[in-house]
């Protein structure tokens, strides 16, 4: 399995890290990945990781903490495959 080297978000693959807070003040971090945010909580360590795949259209500019918050009530949780 390929191992995922976290780039930070923002104008594409140049962009950085970003930590925001979902809904319920949960902190979160938002880590690019390739084609893909893999989102992990930082406030919560219970919380299972998520990731959404993305295009690269779609992460032109600066992404909001409004927009993070959409995408990571989309991605699904990153589980064990049995």
């Amino acid at each position: 399995m390929p191992k995922l080297t976290a780039r930070p978000i923002g104008s594409g693959p140049s962009g950085r890290e970003r930590v925001f807070a979902d809904d319920r003040g949960r902190l979160w971090n938002a880590a690019y990945a390739g084609e893909a945010i893999v989102f992990t909580c930082v406030s919560d360590g219970r919380e299972s990781g998520r990731a959404i795949a993305l295009t690269d259209g779609e992460l032109t500019g600066d992404v909001g903490d409004e927009e993070l918050r959409i995408w990571l009530g989309s991605a699904p949780r990153i589980g064990r495959l049995t």
